[in-house]
């Protein structure tokens, strides 16, 4: 039998009346447009990137010296307290992640899901290593549903608490506020970020001159905060408070949630223009603002009430109060097309079932909607508004799954740092074991609240953990099964037209689950029809740990026998799956897909719980089972014509 390959990448003449040109519509096209500058996409990162840490000092000093914490409100402890939260920014934000993690790029792309793929990539040949590495980046991931709840939570709340600072008469209406301007910002999640996006940039551009200006005036009045730059100051107050110390730090590292935006928008905006933003903008309006706060508590103690609106003169309260409304709303928009960007991704590294997923801008990668899960995270979010009532009480939650997440990138970065760039194994601890000291001891401080309220991130992302490595288990089962139910594919065609059927005009597309297997729906199909097309294409998408896979590299395959041809389709992480697209860059390398002509053939497993002892616990199979059920279809998932499309049906029992 000849065997001859698809040169679809870098097609050549074939013989057999398979003589084409060199394949010319594989080349990249030509971009349409020119990219944007550094300058402005410095400004758009300062809403989507910065956003959540931005908003922080609404809430982060307040709870810092909150009075519930025992240390008492004296100049020496403000300075202690800003000078703590100073350095955590520059250690962990300036240090950590602008100079060290941003390093850590997947091809341009970052986020932990993408830091994962790089990190598992770098040690599959080390079983035991690998072992480790999943579960742990795994559950960093599933915390980040835990942040993507807190964040819209907490910030739009605090910020409409500024209505309090005026008149105590706003007060029964804080939350309502809160919960009616959330299920607004989900609600208009299904038009997509654009017409929001244009304002993002200048909108926190406004916010964080804000921030710096009141944080300047401040700092006027009390030149004796700027003791703070002096880390002995952060050291003293962190060691000098006994058990206090320690629990005080649970509300330090409150300054710098958000800090895991400057790695999961890295594909967006580059290493440049996010550093631009954080060390142009973001990080000197913060540093001020959180030195303007600590010089109004050390001249006024009585504005830890709230001491981020306090520090304005009256007159600018309710402006500050509709700017703040509007910044958290845009830190709260980022979250949610954060949660969208991971979903994407862990969808197509296997980590969760097929989802109904629209695009929302036919000109901007990357803005994606995806309905279900914009929905819960409202059901969820309104909850956690309600349930904790105020952002002091969902404060002491909000630290959990952050650090979390932070720890869980410290930790796969000393993977990639080892194992993929190949530093001495002296310098990769040097260069993260700093950062995981840092990230362990704030883990631990903010694990002393789990009572009031810690153990809610921790249950959403224990939940999403349970999801993820069952919904991963759950598939890798259900290929075992598969392939040791099916003869291999090149021996079964090689039989079949030693003796074939009849044969019939039209293209037959079946769609593989591994590129050696036979498919279920052939089987069926020669069952029930007794007959095989004209041209058969046995065809397998595979999602590699990589962003994008190059176009060159995107089709390859091989003509197994008369007929009957064998195509290996490759996308990335953030790509989206178009098998009709991909089979038309099969033409070039003689294989043409006429696609009123085609019929895609699928097999479709009715999935039972087993009683094998080699699978999964049986609340797993039946977790499984219920997500295989409502799995979204996979005609959508694969832009297949729907009206082209044959599923056949074949039990399996996992």
């Amino acid at each position: 039998m000849s065997r001859r390959t698809l040169a679809v990448a870098r097609s050549r003449p074939q013989n057999r009346g398979m003589d084409a040109p060199r394949a010319r519509a594989f080349e990249p096209p030509a971009a349409a447009a020119t990219a944007p500058s550094t300058a402005a996409l410095a400004l758009l990162a300062l809403g989507v990137v910065y956003g959540d840490i931005g908003t922080s000092p609404l809430y982060a000093a307040k709870e810092t010296f909150s009075p519930e914490h025992g240390i008492p409100l004296t100049p020496d402890n403000v300075v202690g307290g800003v000078s703590a939260i100073f350095w955590a920014l520059m250690i962990v934000v300036s240090l950590k992640y602008v100079a060290l993690v941003l390093r850590a790029d997947n091809r341009g792309e970052g986020g932990i899901m993408a830091l994962l793929a790089l990190a598992a990539s770098a040690v599959r040949e080390r079983p035991r290593l690998l072992a480790l590495v999943l579960p742990i980046g795994v559950f960093g991931a599933a915390l980040f549903y835990g942040d993507a709840v807190l964040t819209p939570a907490i910030s739009v709340l605090s910020a409409v608490e500024g209505l309090e600072v005026g008149t105590d008469a706003f007060k029964p209406y804080v939350v309502p506020i809160a919960v009616g301007v959330l299920v607004a910002l989900f609600a208009i999640q299904r038009h997509g970020t654009g017409v929001v996006g244009l304002a993002f940039g200048p909108v926190c551009l406004a916010w964080f001159g804000a921030l710096g200006a009141v944080g300047v005036w401040n700092v006027l009045q009390a030149p004796r905060i700027l003791a703070a730059l002096d880390p002995r100051h952060a050291l003293a107050f962190a060691t000098a408070h006994g058990a206090a110390s320690f629990l005080v730090l649970g509300s330090v590292l409150l300054a710098i949630t958000g800090a895991e935006a400057l790695y999961a928008d890295l594909g967006h905006f580059g290493k440049r223009a996010i550093r631009i933003a954080w060390f142009g903008v973001a990080a000197p309006a913060l540093v001020l603002n959180y030195f303007g706060q600590g010089a109004l508590l050390i001249t006024r103690p009585e504005a830890i009430a709230n001491p981020f609106y306090l520090a304005f003169p009256p007159w600018a309260l309710y402006p500050m109060v509709a700017l703040a409304t509007a910044a958290t709303v845009i830190a709260s928009q980022a979250t949610i097309s954060g949660a969208f960007s991971i979903t994407q991704q862990a969808m197509q590294l296997g980590y969760l079932p097929r989802m109904a997923m629209r695009h929302t801008s036919a000109s901007t990668i990357g803005q994606i909607y995806v309905p279900g899960l914009n929905w819960l995270l409202l059901l969820v979010v309104g909850a956690a508004v309600v349930g904790f009532g105020s952002s002091s009480r969902l404060a002491s939650a909000y630290g959990v799954a952050v650090m979390g997440t932070m720890l869980a990138t410290t930790f796969l970065t000393y993977f990639v740092l080892r194992y993929r760039w190949r530093y001495p194994v002296t310098l990769a601890i040097a260069a993260t074991g700093v950062f995981m000291l840092v990230d362990a001891t704030f883990l631990a401080a903010a694990m002393q609240k789990i009572l009031d309220g810690g153990w809610f991130p921790l249950a959403v992302g224990a939940a999403m953990f349970a999801v993820m490595t069952t919904w991963r288990r759950g598939r890798e089962l259900l290929l075992e099964r598969l392939r040791g139910g099916s003869p291999p594919l090149g021996a079964f065609v090689e039989s079949l037209l030693a003796s074939p059927p009849g044969r019939v005009p039209g293209t037959a597309v079946f769609l593989i689950s591994s590129a050696d297997s036979t498919p279920n729906a052939l089987l069926h199909s020669l069952k029930h029809y007794k007959v095989l097309h004209e041209r058969n294409v046995f065809l397998h998408v595979e999602f590699q740990p990589v962003p994008r896979v190059d176009i060159a590299k995107r089709v390859e395959g091989e003509r197994l026998a008369d007929g009957c041809w064998r195509v290996l389709v490759r996308y990335g992480f953030t790509e989206d799956p178009d098998v009709p697209a991909a089979l038309e860059r099969c033409a070039s390398a003689g294989l043409v897909v006429e696609p009123m002509e085609a019929t895609y053939f699928l097999s479709r497993e009715k999935i039972v719980p087993g009683a094998d002892e080699g699978g999964m616990a049986r609340w797993r199979d039946r977790l499984f089972v219920a997500m295989a059920r409502n799995a979204g279809s996979v005609t959508d998932f694969f832009r297949l014509p729907a009206n082209r499309v044959v599923e056949l049906g074949t039990r399996v029992e996992i």
